[in-house]
């Protein structure tokens, strides 16, 4: 692969989708910069792409604290210019209304839709002087409709959807791309079998972590007169 002299930013570098987006654009020769709650939790990945001959950067990183993320950015920038933040945390938790308690509420809005407005906030400061960048926002279909047991995580994903919106008719017309991307699916993840208990599962009925950080690859490879804002993605298979 060919270093570019960019940076790519990814926020919720998870085991799955988040560790997919990092080799996906460590292959194309990004600067991967992963932050997590737990930086231990990303050797494997860093040791991966750098035996594959890829650059990243970890750190342990608390998306709903201003101050670190604010530095996780700069750091990023420091690095390379910032070409491409991803906002990946999930807080997807379930619980009935009368279960659901204030500090859950709380937490997970906290998680997925204010740490979703700090990431995108501080990446725009770095983009704009350059007038071009993407700021990607992983969304899920709680965030278009809520469900039974879902009122604090939907309401967040609403909320994400809400900031990603606003961003993205503010942004654009400076030069940045700014997406909202629906899983509308389960994804392939040992959490998501082990919630399927013994249930079968059919093939291509859960998505590949791979097949989002390519769907997000793709939005990042968009001319300017033809920028998708939201992006639905599911198996064939799937009922909607």
């Amino acid at each position: 692969m060919k270093p570019r002299n960019a940076s790519v930013a990814v926020i919720g570098a998870g085991d799955y989708i988040g560790a997919a987006i990092a080799r996906r654009f460590a292959a194309e020769g990004y600067w991967v910069h992963a932050g997590r709650r737990n930086a231990d939790k990303l050797e494997p990945l860093r040791h991966e792409i750098e035996a594959a001959g890829g650059r990243i950067a970890t750190r342990s990183l608390d998306a709903r604290d201003e101050d670190q993320v604010i530095a996780f950015l700069t750091e990023t920038e420091s690095a390379a210019p910032l070409e491409v933040c991803i906002f990946n945390v999930g807080a997807n938790v379930n619980f009935p209304l009368l279960e659901t308690t204030s500090r859950v509420f709380r937490k997970v809005w906290e998680m997925a839709c204010f740490g979703g407005f700090l990431a995108g906030r501080e990446a725009a400061r770095h983009m704009l002087p350059r007038g071009t960048g993407s700021i990607f926002f992983t969304g899920a279909t709680a965030g278009l409709r809520g469900g039974t047991g879902y009122a604090a995580f939907a309401s967040a994903k609403f909320g994400l959807r809400a900031v990603a919106q606003s961003a993205a008719r503010e942004l654009g017309p400076q030069g940045i791309h700014v997406a909202h991307l629906v899983i509308d699916a389960g994804v392939d993840t040992a959490w998501v079998r082990e919630r399927r208990g013994n249930q079968p599962v059919a093939p291509d009925q859960l998505m590949r972590p791979e097949a989002v950080a390519d769907a997000y690859w793709a939005l990042h490879q968009q001319p300017r007169d033809a920028w998708t804002f939201e992006q639905e993605i599911r198996p064939f298979g799937e009922k909607w």
